[in-house]
């Protein structure tokens, strides 16, 4: 981690791969993580795809949070990987329950839109409110948005403004705009 921070030594991600390799073929999840990343992003190796996935994957299977994250988004978008919105909810749901935001908004996008599993507001408005609450922007976002359309919940628009403000507050674009349409109205 220096060598890939650059915390202590120059930043050097050759060097900051070699060890992780060697902490991951010792079966360390968060090395397993980073290699994964590293791959993903394509730092000090080319970027790939494929490996990323199968660093990942290691790391995932030992219960890494950020790692079943981020196969979660691999499968949900066709990346190094057939795409796949059951394998996606699957490790989703496994970083969702350790309490991944991340994760659990996602889950909620997928039961919005019906993308893996059947469509379903009120598990959406769960899920968002969840990482809403651990304040994740684009979950509050998501939740003023039902809220404002009545999706999942009773139409409220004074909650709408309430979740809207949260996400505008970090910088949420989206979320920006819609307390304009809502403040025009």
């Amino acid at each position: 981690v220096m060598y890939d921070k650059g915390q202590g030594v120059e930043q050097d991600f050759k060097k900051a791969i070699e060890w992780y390799k060697k902490a991951s073929e010792q079966g360390y999840a968060k090395a397993q993580y980073n290699l994964g990343v590293m791959y993903d992003e394509g730092q000090g190796v080319e970027q790939d795809d494929k490996k990323a996935f199968e660093w990942y994957e290691k790391a995932a299977e030992q219960g890494y949070a950020h790692a079943q994250f981020n196969l979660g988004v691999m499968y949900a978008q066709g990346q190094g990987v057939e795409q796949d919105y059951t394998q996606a909810y699957r490790w989703y749901e496994k970083a969702a329950e350790q309490g991944d935001a991340d994760a659990q908004n996602n889950l909620g996008i997928m039961y919005y839109h019906g993308q893996g599993v059947e469509q379903d507001y009120a598990q959406a408005f769960g899920w968002y409110e969840k990482a809403a609450e651990q304040g994740d922007a684009k979950a509050q976002l998501n939740l003023g948005v039902m809220y404002d359309f009545g999706q999942g919940v009773e139409q409220d628009y004074n909650k709408a403004v309430e979740w809207y403000e949260k996400a505008a507050e970090q910088g949420n674009a989206q979320a920006q705009y819609n307390l304009g349409v809502m403040y025009a109205q």
